[in-house]
Parts: structure tokens; C-alpha cells; sequence
């Protein structure tokens, strides 16, 4: 089992946010529980990452541990050149790698899990994109975030989709920070 501190950093080292990472985005599907190992190839080569997890509490011989899990299994984003893309590929952690060509969305979607993140949200994977009512947050920290309702009592539980993926990370908002978002 791996300690807390010896899993990849998130975000490729020396950036602040993924926005400034430079290049094409690819999304990489990994072999099956290699998207840590694929970080740290990429982190060794100086290629651009983003690999979201979220701090889960498992159960080891009747001991509770905390670990970090990926948000979505076996998928790490990463940018660069068609070279970097080549290396990614040498690394042989990888099943294939997926071209993104709305990089603009890619980017979007991708920043609102960074800051969900970095806001202490408590994100939970979302197996496939939401049906519903698109909607952007009003205020706060996460301002401006969009994504898809899925539920609503007392809270309301707002998915962030990764559309490329299917995939998403669910969150709970209060419904009066959301506004519904024009369909394109």
C-alpha cells in the first residue's frame, strides 16, 4: 500500500494550474491501476499532467488508511508534442491514447475538477455523464463552474462531466448558486 506522500503529484510539478501547461491534450487510458506508475513516468520525461484523485479512507487488516484513488479509473490527461505523445506511448503502462479534438471543452472541464479539487470539494466519480439540466455555478469559489444536475432535496447533487471520458465526479452545492446555462 502507498503512503499518502509517495503517490504523484496532481498536477505536473512547477504549475500552478493545468492552464498553463502548453501543447496538444491527449487523454491516456492506462492499463488497469497504472494511472499512478504513469504519472511518475511522466513527471520523470517533463510531460504535462493532470491526474485528479480524491483522499478515500480503505480498510487494510482492520486498519482504516487513507489513500489516494484516481477519480476516474484507469484515464490520466496529459499535454505536450506528438514526441511527448510518442514517449507516453514507450512508457508501456498505456492501452491507447485517445486525441481530444475539442481541446477548448477539454481544458473547461478539466479546470472545474482542478478547482473542485483544490477547493476541498468532496468529489465522488460519476460513472457516465449525466442526463439533465446543464447549470453554472453563481458564487463562491467554484463560480463559474458548469455542469449537469442529477438531483435535487435538500442539496443539490451537480455532476462535473468529463463529456471525452463519459465520466464524471459528483458534488453537492446548494441549488440557489446555480443558474441554468444556454445549450450551444
Amino acid at each position: 500500500m502507498m503512503k499518502l506522500l509517495d503517490n504523484p503529484p496532481i498536477l505536473s510539478p512547477g504549475v500552478d494550474s493545468l492552464t498553463e501547461l502548453s501543447g496538444r491534450w491527449w487523454v491516456a487510458h492506462t492499463k488497469a491501476r497504472f494511472e499512478k506508475a504513469f504519472a511518475w513516468e511522466l513527471h520523470r520525461r517533463d510531460i504535462g499532467y493532470f491526474l485528479p484523485m480524491a483522499e478515500r479512507i480503505r480498510v487494510y487488516g482492520g486498519k482504516k488508511q487513507p489513500v489516494m484513488l484516481p477519480l476516474f479509473t484507469s484515464y490520466v490527461f496529459f499535454c505536450g508534442s506528438e514526441k511527448d505523445r510518442y514517449i507516453a506511448m514507450t512508457t508501456n503502462r498505456l492501452c491507447q491514447t485517445i486525441e481530444v479534438i475539442d481541446q477548448e471543452n477539454l481544458i473547461a472541464e478539466l479546470v472545474g475538477i482542478e478547482r473542485a479539487l483544490a477547493g476541498k470539494v468532496e468529489l465522488d466519480p460519476y460513472p457516465f455523464a449525466a442526463v439533465g439540466e446543464r447549470c453554472r455555478i453563481t458564487a463562491g469559489t467554484m463560480k463559474g463552474i458548469e455542469g449537469v444536475v442529477v438531483q435535487r432535496t435538500k442539496k443539490t447533487r451537480f455532476v462535473l462531466q468529463v463529456d471525452i471520458l463519459g465520466q464524471g465526479a459528483v458534488m453537492e452545492i446548494d441549488a440557489d448558486l446555480l443558474e441554468p446555462v444556454a445549450n450551444p
